[in-house]
């Protein structure tokens, strides 16, 4: 069995180890970076769960590491072994320190002497101040893909169980931005190609240094459209698109109601999913109940998250099987094996999210949404 909980120190090299198997902006494999992250976490489930003013800890005044950031684990229920993570940043720029990505605009060009017409795709700096919550740093181990429990799901959707649970600390508006395609020496043409003729910095680098300050991005992107269609093909084909190793997580995404919207990654061209957080039915689906005992596995018959917080500020979650009790309070029984795994005494207070892991979560997405609509052909247009 496994339980989903808050990182801890004691994780810092699994989840050094762990950030070496991809790339994330969030969760860059630089190993002060993620005990930074880890501290920060830590003091943002104690404000969350015991409603303590949040201190990051760090001394830093900077937007990038004043807002409150919760890193789950995976964790084997027996040995406490980190396999797995992902996480919540509760705002992602605000007034004065925007979040920073490209919009993507169509432009249309027609000559009537010619009758000849092209159609352009053109980039555009986008600041967002508005401050949406943002979820990232998804890794699971790669012995444990594919897992009969879907382990790589239940670290995924943990995160919109805890938003249902304390939708005071999250914005109105979620935030995914996805990886592009990567080389396998940690390069990415549409940086190599645009964003380095601006920040001539090597992709790593600049990626990291987004840790600690974004305004270096807003002071050196230029403000006018780039036309894409100055870069070479290598370059525009990327854009929008994800590796290989994120489709599955922009499936799940998409299913749950994420869109694209338009806009891509300033750095390596991955598109930019959003939702309206009262949308994602998770999150809508996630209440409080009262636990009342165990009950043999053959009386559970739902499953989900079922989760409990304790007086330390800490936060424990399993998927179980478990059944629902009627009365004015409402109720859940364990079988014992979960409920030993929380360390539930009958009348404690826990947080529960129907979900069926095998089971779709949404209807098929239709298509993939375009920069824009078609244009009307006129004769032979070049498109990007």
């Amino acid at each position: 069995m496994h339980i989903i909980r808050p990182a801890h120190h004691d994780d810092l090299d699994i989840l050094l180890k762990l950030a070496k198997t991809v790339h994330f902006i969030n969760l860059p494999a630089d190993k002060d970076i993620i005990a930074e992250k880890i501290s920060r976490s830590r003091a943002s489930f104690r404000s969350a769960l015991l409603a303590e003013p949040f201190v990051s800890g760090t001394g830093d005044r900077s937007a990038v590491k004043n807002s409150p950031l919760f890193m789950f684990v995976l964790a084997d229920a027996e040995t406490n072994t980190c396999h797995g993570t992902s996480m919540i940043v509760a705002k992602m720029g605000q007034p004065g320190s925007p979040n920073v990505s490209f919009e993507l605009r169509r432009r249309e060009f027609f000559s009537q002497d010619l009758q000849v017409g092209s159609t352009h795709i053109t980039a555009k700096l986008y600041l967002d101040e508005s401050g949406p919550s943002e979820i990232g740093g998804l890794i699971v181990g790669p012995s444990l893909r594919r897992h009969p429990e879907k382990l790589g799901k239940q670290i995924a959707l943990i995160r919109f169980h805890f938003m249902g649970l304390f939708p005071e600390q999250f914005s109105d508006h979620i935030l995914a931005e996805m990886m592009a395609p990567i080389t396998p020496d940690g390069r990415n043409t549409f940086w190599e190609h645009l964003g380095r003729k601006f920040i001539n910095l090597p992709y790593a680098e600049a990626d990291r240094f987004c840790q600690y300050s974004r305004e270096f991005m807003t002071s050196l992107l230029p403000r006018e459209e780039i036309y894409l269609s100055l870069l070479p093909a290598e370059a525009r084909q990327g854009v929008a698109q994800v590796g290989r190793d994120t489709v599955p997580a922009r499936k799940m995404l998409e299913a749950l109601g994420f869109k694209y919207t338009n806009r891509i990654d300033p750095f390596d061209g991955g598109p930019h999913l959003e939702c309206d957080t009262r949308d994602i039915t998770l999150v809508r689906d996630t209440a409080r109940a009262v636990y009342q005992g165990t009950c043999p596995a053959s009386q559970a018959k739902r499953a989900g998250f079922v989760s409990v917080t304790t007086d330390e500020g800490d936060f424990i979650a399993v998927h179980a099987p478990y059944a629902q009790t009627t009365g004015a309070k409402g109720g859940v029984r364990l079988p014992r094996e979960y409920a030993d795994a929380l360390r539930l005494a009958p009348g404690a207070p826990v947080g529960i999210t129907p979900l069926d892991l095998h089971a779709p979560m949404a209807p098929e997405p239709g298509p993939k949404s375009k920069p824009a609509a078609a244009p009307t052909r006129r004769r032979r247009p070049a498109e990007v």
